[in-house]
Formats: C-alpha cells, sequence, structure tokens
C-alpha cells in the first residue's frame, strides 16, 4: 500500500512539473475575442499575447495590421520577450506552421498609431527587443511605419531602430528575425534594424528578408550594427537591400567603436540604394580601437549611389588624432563598384 501511494505521488509530481514547463501557443487574429487558447477564441490585440507569452512559448498572428497601442504614446512598442517565438501570415484556420502562407496572408506590424497622413506622430520603434536569447524569433511579418526622430542625443528608442531596436546593452541579445519586410521605417540612425551592443553583445540572425525604401538621417539606411564598446556580429543571409537612403552605408552601416562588428553578410542583394555621402551599399566604419569587417560572400550589388568613394563597399578607419583614413575593401562579387561598399 505505501509503494502504492509512493508511486502514485511521484506520479502527480511529475505531471506538475511537466504542467509547468509545458510551452504554450497563443493565436491572434483581428476579429478574435477569447484568451488566445485557439483561432475561435483568439486574442485580437498582439500586446496582449506578448502580456502571457513566456520562454518557450508561440504566437501566431493572423493576417491584419496591428499597432502597438492605440493611444498617442509614441514610445509603445512590441516588446518581445526572450524565447518567445512569434510567428505571422496564418488566414487563422491552420493546424501546423508549415500550413501558413506569408505571401497570401500578409501580416503587418505597423507604427501609425495617429494622423494616417502624419508620420511625425507615428511609434518611435515598431518592435523593441532587449537582452533575448537566440531562441527568440519574428517570423513573417511587415514592419512599417516606425517613425524615430527624436532629438536624444546617442542611442534611445526614440532616435534608432524604428523598425526593430534590438538592444544588447550590458548583456546579449541576439533573436532570430527571418521572412519579414521592412517598409518605410525612418530614423535618425538604423531605420528599419538597429543592433546596439554598448558593453555587452547583439548578434541577432537576419535571413529572407527585404529592406525596401528605408530611410535614416545619418548611419544605416536599413540596418546599423553598432559594436558601441560591445561585440556586434550579426548574421545577414539572403536578403534584399532596395531603395534604402542615408547618409552613410544605406544598406547597412557597421561601426566598431572601442569594440568589435563583424557581420557575416551572405547571398544578399543591394540595389539602387542612395548615400548622401559614402558606402551606397555597405559603410564599414572602426574607430579607436575597435575592430570592423564585414565577412562577406556570395552578394551581387547593383546601381548604387554615393557622393564619395566607392558606391558598394567602402570602410573608413578613424586615426588617432581625428585623422580619417579611407580604404577600399576589395570585396567585390558583382563586381562592386565605386559606390556600393565604403570603408
Amino acid at each position: 500500500m505505501k509503494q502504492f501511494l509512493l508511486t502514485t505521488m511521484i506520479i502527480c509530481c511529475s505531471a506538475f512539473v511537466l504542467s509547468l514547463t509545458a510551452n504554450n501557443r497563443y493565436y491572434v487574429h483581428p476579429e478574435g475575442a477569447g484568451e488566445g487558447t485557439d483561432w475561435e477564441n483568439a486574442f485580437s490585440d498582439l500586446q496582449a499575447a506578448l502580456a502571457v507569452a513566456q520562454e518557450g512559448d508561440e504566437i501566431w498572428v493572423a493576417t491584419g495590421t496591428y499597432v502597438p497601442t492605440t493611444e498617442d504614446d509614441r514610445s509603445a512598442s512590441f516588446a518581445i520577450p526572450s524565447g518567445v517565438k512569434v510567428y505571422g501570415g496564418f488566414l487563422g484556420t491552420e493546424e501546423t506552421l508549415e500550413e501558413r502562407n506569408t505571401e497570401a496572408n500578409i501580416t503587418i506590424l505597423s507604427g501609425e498609431i495617429g494622423d494616417a497622413a502624419v508620420a511625425e506622430d507615428n511609434s518611435y520603434s515598431v518592435v523593441y527587443f532587449s537582452n533575448v536569447s537566440a531562441a527568440t524569433v519574428l517570423d513573417g511579418f511587415v514592419i512599417t511605419g516606425g517613425y524615430a526622430d527624436g532629438l536624444v542625443e546617442g542611442a534611445d528608442l526614440s532616435t534608432c531602430g524604428a523598425g526593430v531596436f534590438n538592444n544588447g546593452e550590458a548583456g546579449a541579445s541576439s533573436p532570430i528575425i527571418a521572412n519579414c519586410l521592412f517598409l518605410e521605417n525612418f530614423s535618425r540612425e538604423g531605420a528599419a534594424i538597429y543592433n546596439y551592443a554598448n558593453e555587452g553583445e547583439a548578434s541577432p540572425t537576419i535571413s529572407d528578408c527585404k529592406f525596401v525604401y528605408n530611410r535614416s538621417d545619418f548611419n544605416g539606411g536599413a540596418i546599423f550594427n553598432d559594436g558601441n564598446f560591445g561585440t556586434c556580429n550579426p548574421t545577414i543571409k539572403n536578403c534584399s537591400f532596395e531603395g534604402n537612403e542615408s547618409m552613410y552605408g544605406a544598406g547597412i552601416l557597421n561601426r566598431g567603436l572601442y569594440g568589435e562588428c563583424q557581420p557575416t553578410i551572405s547571398d544578399c542583394l543591394f540595389a539602387e540604394n542612395l548615400s548622401i555621402v559614402r558606402g551606397g551599399a555597405i559603410y564599414n566604419q572602426r574607430e579607436g580601437r575597435g575592430i570592423c569587417e564585414a565577412m562577406m560572400s556570395g552578394n551581387v550589388f547593383d546601381n548604387n549611389v554615393t557622393t564619395i568613394g566607392d558606391p558598394d563597399v567602402e570602410q573608413t578607419i578613424k586615426l588617432k588624432g581625428g585623422k580619417v583614413q579611407p580604404r577600399r575593401s576589395g570585396i567585390q562579387q558583382r563586381p562592386a563598384t565605386a559606390s556600393d561598399i565604403a570603408y
């Protein structure tokens, strides 16, 4: 009898522990009115799902347009918790991830929270990651309408990363971003994605994404990899960068400021990006004792434009005393011309 009771207790305890560690899946649909348990009882608001999701959980989001807030709080973003996987591209009937169709079921995360005719009242940043693990996923969305036009000096949500701000400050933030379209985002720096590694690491994996008509005032029309006193080594593969604009690095700007920035960029297309000064496609900038070198292979450069230096890939090394030494990359897969990449 004692043995039976002991066995029963062990089984019950095991079941309880499993229930605590079991991963949940939450559903979001624009017409939902439930608690997110299935498509018929879906949340109507993505923020509601993010509020309850924990590490290991998934969130499936049906076609529609979602905004971070219905109020006028421009600092509102979709903050993705560490270890949570968020997938878009569903019709709202699927039972498996493989059934979704991201092209047919367009799922939009938009910063358009105010007057649709005015961009200046949009959210500063649409999506926010902060020290998240590599098990964190954002997959299958159109990310648009972020408008980070703030006047705060330095790395800040109001000025950087209008599409995605990936913050690895004093920690590590390396999410997976896949199958996303970044369209018409604006910021002072890093309009589509800003990876910030100050005294930490920001090394996401970005794959099968499109960056179209994003614009920054200064650095990184699409992506700004900022190895500011930290490590910023993202992997960027099978992506396209078209029609993006900035002063430096219209497609991608990589910076090693007393830190390390060595992204791996492969099988990407850079076409018709415009840099006002340097790096129509890619600009690598090393400052102080930093390391900045893009590891590149299989990329294609087409009709990128810059007013100074190489239109494809260019690198600049800032030496002690403030002197600037431009250096041609020698990385030419198109082959690159003088407007694509700047060092």
